[in-house]
């Protein structure tokens, strides 16, 4: 999902200073078989299905995106699917291993946004946990996601190659006391549509071949083109970004010249199911009927070559059938987010043809699984993901679990399906009011972008500190990025336009509701279409219409006044004074309107009036 990523370099700093898949599904991408067509070739019975036979295999397929370096289970209505309890390392490790269990046949492949946007435990340590934990998973491989440019391409291939951080170094030592050397990833991460802007090459490997007793499956791994309006320009400097329709034809060709038939496309944008339900089949009442978004039109371009494909940044859960172009229904899935869903696939292989043999199936098996957390098995299949958190936890203890202040209740922001979200109000609120001195930026309103909320703020105790203490640890959580903050000057008609960009322009397909501060109100009508949907008239700060020719002062985070999130009337903005990192101002806010007798309650809606 878009948010607004900055490394924390203030927090690691002080850091290193104070601390030195269960039941297999019967195949996947339904299509109909062809004498001549790709996929197709042999195998059949007369009804689709492919006859028994020593000739196919069964590989099994767990596909997974978008954990976010979330290790520990995501707290709130993060951490749930429904209403279970879902997610967690320890739990997914479990998961995984239990579905791999008399498997001869096992990939593991996720789609992107692995790291990025991480709670304290990974976010401190800039994701090495995380890496650390997919390695012990035995991850196979994944595509890139646009949060794995958070800090940039450098950092990017760190994480891929291995090495210690430049600037902060090693954070652990060996048996022998000398600096433990952070190893990388064990899988490969593709990115076929970035290249280098000087040479042309890409970045990292295109794709890979995964290869067992002569099983030949190829995986191309795309990240969202549109990644340079989601990261900031340092994220994505020197860097180029192609359509992924065409850049995985193009390697799909290539790897059907080299003799690679069977194909998984792995691709860091995804759809809205029309359901929230996360086993939803969308084939109702036909082939990819129930879905919508940028991976419909993606799955219809790419070629019949590629036999599945694996997707994310959307955070939902949907098993689908698209018709590729020509026609045929193929296979598009997506596991939510944060580690709580899993899908576990069956690619039939024609060991002859070295193809996965399509069925006519109207709606594919292929299933999505929640990842619970009362599975009895992690005692055992778990244990290794427990001691690598506690490991962790320990390096992260001195700063994680300083109290900030106090809150009343739960104060919903991933977790919120809200426009208007409690947690999004307060930390505008915190951003104004921290900003408003003449000295700090003289801010009159505050906008936060709702993706760089990344969780909620849970009044129950997650250690020791009690219930309704906000620590370091879960403050850093909500906002991992640590953006500066910026104040500018904004004429009332930038303000204007930006809100109505909210609904139009980049973003009329997939809105994106700013956050507001408290005093600035207005109406949203849902029943009309694109800017008109923010009525300019009903536009107020502290109940005065909102004057197109005068000037305000706006307080948002660098990523926003940038233009960041497609708001390009935000980088209007003049006499920029830089702040404090949101984080920050954020604890700030926290430790100057809390305390245990009068703890902050959860802000009330009504800052945007809603018309459905």
């Amino acid at each position: 999902m878009s948010a607004n990523p900055r490394p924390n370099r203030a927090a690691r700093r002080f850091l290193v200073a104070a601390a030195g898949l269960t039941t297999v599904g019967a195949l996947v991408a339904a299509m109909p078989a062809s004498a001549n067509g790709h996929g197709g070739h042999g195998g059949g019975n007369g009804n689709g299905h492919p006859k028994p036979s020593s000739r196919t295999v069964d590989v099994q397929l767990l596909s997974l995106n978008d954990l976010h370096g979330n290790l520990e289970p995501p707290a709130g209505s993060s951490g749930k699917v429904g209403t279970v309890d879902a997610g967690g390392a320890e739990h997914l490790a479990t998961s995984l291993r239990k579905a791999r269990e008399g498997k001869k046949y096992s990939i593991t492949a996720a789609a992107g946004d692995m790291i990025g946007g991480s709670p304290m435990l990974s976010g401190l340590f800039h994701d090495e946990p995380t890496v650390e934990a997919l390695n012990k998973m035995k991850l196979d491989v994944t595509s890139v996601g646009n949060h794995e440019f958070d800090e940039g391409p450098a950092e990017l291939l760190r994480i891929q190659n291995g090495g210690c951080h430049p600037t902060e170094g090693c954070y652990e030592k060996d048996k022998k006391g000398k600096p433990k050397k952070f190893k990388g990833a064990d899988f490969p991460y593709l990115s076929a549509n970035v290249t280098k802007e000087k040479t042309g090459k890409t970045l990292l490997k295109p794709y890979t071949v995964w290869k067992k007793n002569g099983v030949k499956i190829g995986f191309i791994g795309v990240t969202l083109e549109n990644t340079p309006g989601v990261v900031t320009a340092n994220g994505v400097k020197g860097l180029k970004f192609h359509d992924e329709i065409e850049t995985v034809n193009k390697y799909a060709k290539e790897l059907d010249r080299q003799g690679v038939k069977s194909i998984v496309a792995l691709i860091h944008e995804g759809g809205a199911p029309a359901s929230s339900a996360y086993d939803y089949n969308c084939d109702s009442p036909g082939p990819g009927d129930g879905i919508s978004g940028p991976i419909t039109a993606i799955a219809k371009g790419i070629s019949p070559k590629v036999d599945a494909l694996v997707t994310g940044h959307t955070h939902q859960s949907y098993v689908c059938t698209i018709p590729d172009p020509a026609g045929n229904p193929r296979l598009v899935t997506s596991a939510a987010s944060f580690g709580k869903v899993y899908t576990e696939t069956t690619l039939t292989y024609d060991r002859r043809t070295q193809d996965i043999v399509r069925t006519t199936a109207k709606s594919p098996t292929s299933r999505n699984h929640i990842v619970t957390r009362d599975q009895p098995e992690r005692e055992k299949l778990g244990a290794d993901m427990r001691k690598l958190i506690e490991r962790w936890n320990v390096l992260a203890a001195p700063i994680a679990n300083r109290p900030q202040g106090f809150i009343s209740a739960d104060i919903e922001g991933r977790g919120s399906k809200e426009l208007e979200k409690p947690l999004g109000s307060l930390i505008a609120d915190a951003q104004q009011q921290g900003l408003a001195a003449a000295d700090k930026g003289g801010a009159q309103l505050a906008l936060m972008n709702p993706g760089g909320i990344r969780s909620d703020l849970v009044y129950k105790a997650s250690g020791a500190e009690g219930d309704g203490v906000v620590t370091y640890g879960e403050a850093f959580t909500v906002q991992p990025f640590t953006n500066l903050m910026n104040v500018v000057d904004l004429t009332g008609a930038d303000l204007i336009a930006a809100l109505k960009q909210q609904v139009s322009g980049g973003n009329e397909a997939s809105p994106k509701i700013l956050q507001i501060s408290k005093g600035l109100t207005y109406t949203l009508d849902l029943t009309k279409k694109g800017a008109d949907r923010v009525d300019a008239a009903s536009i107020k700060l502290n109940g005065e219409v909102i004057d197109p020719a005068k000037t305000y002062r706006v307080a948002m985070n660098e990523f926003l006044a940038g233009g960041g999130d497609n708001f390009p009337a935000l980088a209007l903005g003049k006499n920029k004074l830089n702040a404090a990192s949101d984080l920050d101002v954020f604890n700030a806010y926290l430790a100057a309107n809390s305390s245990a007798a009068k703890p902050i309650a959860p802000p009330a809606a009504g800052r945007i009036t809603i018309v459905k």
